[in-house]
């Protein structure tokens, strides 16, 4: 029986306005697909910003400083970047090229600016916008967080709206209501392009051998 080969992953751009919960979905998705032994992982940004209280440095992000980023943007390190509340976000190139070519199912947790930028260079790839199920649920979820005073939640809420202008430029809407199906759903979207012909034929291509034979 012939050896089967192993398919690429596929990159997948996840979009939301903070808030909406997309974070702990691409969380969980990658632990879910990981269970049915899918090997996927959400892309480590790197940016300017300093850590938060608990952030591990490459497991949440990689933190540089502003020369560095500006260094690594002209020596085209990134496969896209984006100021982002007037800090620098931007994502590695030769990481992501390495887990796709290794079958990884790549989850960028990125804007829309990002979005555009990806896609331009990587017509294929597809995108997932998730919504909040209202402004005011967005808006609940913001305040309970308890780390912002009314003039940032105000700000946040007008960048939210900024951002959800963008969904029609996704390929898929999820809306985050009832957070275990909107994972459900998300999962879905992420199988369903697992399991067209061109990868599961190089998947299972001793299989289809010995088939056919």
């Amino acid at each position: 029986m012939t050896k089967s080969a192993s398919a690429p992953g596929a990159m997948w751009i996840v979009s939301a306005p903070s808030g909406a919960g997309k974070t702990s979905l691409t969380q969980a998705l990658v632990q879910r697909l990981h269970r049915r032994g899918v090997a996927a992982a959400i892309s480590v940004s790197y940016t300017t910003r300093a850590p938060r209280v608990g952030e591990v440095e490459g497991t949440h992000y990689h933190f540089v400083d502003d020369a560095k980023f500006l260094t690594m943007v002209k020596a085209g390190e990134f496969l896209e970047h984006a100021d982002v509340f007037g800090r620098r976000y931007g994502t590695g190139l030769a990481e992501t090229d390495r887990l796709l070519a290794a079958g990884t199912e790549l989850l960028l947790d990125i804007d829309w600016q990002g979005a555009r930028q990806i896609k331009s260079k990587r017509p294929g790839v597809q995108g997932v916008f998730v919504l909040p199920p209202s402004a005011a649920e967005l808006e609940r979820r913001l305040r309970g967080r308890g780390q912002d005073d009314a003039a940032v939640i105000a700000a946040r809420m007008q960048a939210a709206r900024a951002e959800m202008a963008h969904y029609a430029e996704y390929d898929y809407l999820i809306v985050n209501d009832d957070f275990e199906r909107a994972l459900e759903e998300l999962q879905a979207v992420v199988l369903a392009q697992r399991l067209r012909r061109s990868g599961q034929a190089l998947r299972h291509a001793g299989l289809l051998q010995d088939l056919l034979a």
